[in-house]
């Protein structure tokens, strides 16, 4: 699936230049390709994940008040204690989990680091990982890292609930990780409690580590509620939970993300995390103390208001343009069908990245295509494109504009 094509000469294999055969076949990230893309037809991009307006400004007023305290040089490696201990309280006070902040807690650089982290960690060559497909891109990459064998389970469009009989069927002798993102990226889906209990069952029975990428922990709609899978009975002591304050505080640039267990797990993650950056960046670690002790919830109430605006401004557009859209009760991302827009000039191979392309060049609104997010059910994912919400009203409101007028 490419955008662009950059021509090369055929390279030599040999031991000075080549990229790894085990990460070849990914070649560059979709997220790169349709930024990329966007930036240079001057697109309003609705595709990545970030936001286009601040966090909290007191936060840049605590990054520089951490520098001028001379908080400069490596934090301790598993985590800046400020920032593990406002972890600790925090993973206590939303979800009733006691961790203890010098052994439970592993800060990382972002949380992307911590599923590279706990993947690598606790992974050996022949192992395998299952998870629900579509996934976040790096979940295959990182597995093949480690040698691993990635497996997927689909979630379907629209209402995306998991089929516990092909998730049983997929179990193996040689699984030994459970990949949980909760609330789901990229379908927005929020587990409910009957969804949560049975992943707990199949966890105890077949004595899985339930790796759970938590990072839109406080995003969540109507009515749902994110419950972590480590909460349930049995699950506290075989789960890595993983989340961030980049998704939460508007500041994804900073890659400030951890992972919490218990002491046993989390010391798998650290085995990675030490030789993969060592220890994250030190003054924004308090900067982030700060954020968590300072904004709870209230301010994340607010925060959910303003999303669920967003939210319904992006889901108006896209039914305004003719897209078929599934309702999100979670995250910040919207999936929605196509159908409307696909005809014989298209490329019916890859479908969604013809009508991605067609949008950057036609209406000046980037998607991103999500068909790289599938293994098993591919054929569905090239009919639905992924929009991210999390901009501003007004921007939301001009792309959907543009939608509208160019479609």
């Amino acid at each position: 699936m490419r955008f662009f094509v950059t021509t090369m000469a055929p390279e030599r294999r040999n031991s000075t230049s080549r990229t790894a055969q085990r990460l070849a076949p990914f070649g560059t990230s979709i997220f790169g390709e349709v930024t990329w893309l966007a930036q240079d037809r001057g697109a309003i991009n609705l595709g990545q994940g970030f936001p286009d307006f601040e966090g909290p400004p007191e936060l840049a007023d605590a990054a520089f008040r951490a520098m001028r305290d001379g908080h400069n040089q490596y934090a301790r490696p598993m985590g800046a204690v400020p920032l593990a201990l406002a972890i600790s309280k925090q993973v206590e006070r939303d979800h009733g989990l006691h961790r203890d902040p010098l052994t439970d807690v592993c800060v990382t650089s972002g949380a992307t680091e911590a599923i590279a982290a706990a993947l690598l960690g606790t992974l050996d060559p022949g192992d395998a990982v299952l998870t629900f497909e579509p996934f976040y891109d790096s979940y295959p990459a990182i597995t093949a890292l480690a040698g691993a064998r990635f497996d997927t389970v689909p979630l379907h469009f629209p209402d995306f609930r998991i089929d516990f009989e092909r998730l049983r069927s997929k179990v193996t002798p040689e699984t030994k990780i459970l990949l949980l993102n909760a609330p789901h990226n990229p379908t927005g889906r929020v587990f409910d409690d009957e969804e949560l209990e049975s992943l707990a069952a199949i966890c105890i029975e077949h004595d899985l580590v339930a790796v759970c990428d938590d990072v839109y922990e406080h995003l969540w709609f109507d009515g749902a509620r994110h419950r972590p899978l480590a909460s349930l009975p049995g699950m506290g002591e075989r789960t890595i939970t993983i989340s961030s304050t980049g998704k939460t505080f508007s500041m994804t640039g900073w890659k400030i993300g951890w992972a919490h267990g218990s002491a046993r797990l989390v010391a798998s993650v650290f085995a990675a995390h030490q030789f993969l950056t060592f220890a994250t960046a030190h003054p924004l670690q308090h900067a982030m103390a700060y954020a968590l002790e300072t904004f709870d919830g209230p301010w994340l109430q607010r925060l959910r208001d303003e999303y669920e605006q967003r939210r319904q401004c992006l889901l108006d557009g896209l039914a305004r343009s003719g897209f078929t859209a599934a309702r999100p009760s979670g995250s910040y991302f919207v999936m929605a069908r196509h159908d409307a827009f696909f005809d014989a000039a298209d490329d019916p191979a890859e479908p969604d990245v013809a009508i991605a392309r067609r949008l950057i060049e036609r209406t000046g609104v980037a998607a991103i295509p999500p068909s790289s997010f599938y293994r098993e059910a591919v054929s569905e994912g090239r009919r639905l494109l992924r929009f991210a919400f999390c901009k501003r009203i007004e921007t939301l409101q001009a792309a959907m504009d543009r939608l509208a007028k160019g479609l």
